[in-house]
């Protein structure tokens, strides 16, 4: 009886060792090593043929570059408009010039009545200011010749500027004075017969006349024609000689 109690004794004490030594190992090792679990380490996990995911690698970047993102576009190349030789401008006077006062190269002022439009761009809105000059200004002869006045544009101001342009003239022609001046004549010969008859009867006035008309003739023939005018408010047409480019 005693025997078989140191049997069960020894067998205890033997057990209790072995588990006190293998707590010890665990501890000593920092615990058991862990294997990867398929499921959450990614370059473990098997595809369909059984062979482990390849990772996708980055682009190689060259040392310094700036990201695709931040590059800077490409610059439009600049456009270049041209209003044709020909190209008409519809324009507004704003002043009154006429063969009385003005004088070739004198200026005169003027607004777009028609906006300019290159390839659906407009160079310049309707009331942009033109500045004109006067081409000619010939006041006519005393006996025969109507007075003209011609005007043309020298300046365009655009939506990029000012800019200096050539066109064709337009102008006006005075007005015939054929009747003013027959009229003039007649009333001469009336009050010389009117004048004549009182003072010597039928020969009187017909003297009278003659020398009333020849009167008359002379006035005539010492005043100018009618001045050529071209009032504020009209509206011309012009045409470029030259082509204008706009960059």
């Amino acid at each position: 009886m005693l025997r078989d109690n140191r049997s069960w004794l020894i067998l205890l004490m033997s057990v209790g060792l072995v588990v006190s030594c293998s707590r010890n190992r665990t501890s000593a090792d920092g615990g058991a090593a862990r294997p990867s679990d398929p499921v959450t380490d990614p370059a473990r996990t098997p595809l369909r043929g059984g062979t482990p995911a390849a990772q996708p690698e980055a682009p190689a970047q060259p040392v310094g570059a700036a990201p695709a993102s931040a590059q800077p576009a490409a610059a439009a190349p600049a456009r270049s408009l041209v209003l044709d030789a020909g190209t008409p401008i519809k324009i507004r006077t704003t002043t009154t010039v006429s063969t009385k006062a003005s004088r070739p190269g004198d200026a005169f002022g003027a607004v777009l009545e028609a906006p300019l439009v290159v390839d659906g761009v407009v160079i310049a809105d309707r009331g942009a200011h033109v500045d004109g000059v006067v081409a000619e200004a010939n006041k006519g002869g005393r006996v025969k010749g109507r007075a003209v006045i011609e005007l043309r544009l020298a300046k365009l101001h655009t939506t990029r500027g000012i800019v200096d342009i050539t066109t064709d003239e337009r102008g006006r022609r005075a007005k015939g004075t054929k009747k003013r001046d027959g009229f003039m004549i007649g009333i001469g010969s009336g009050i010389g017969a009117a004048v004549g008859a009182i003072a010597g009867g039928g020969k009187g006035a017909a003297i009278g006349a003659g020398a009333g008309g020849a009167a008359g003739t002379g006035v005539v023939l010492g005043t100018r024609g009618a001045p050529a005018v071209i009032p504020a408010e009209s509206v011309l047409t012009f045409h470029l000689r030259e082509p204008v480019t706009f960059s």
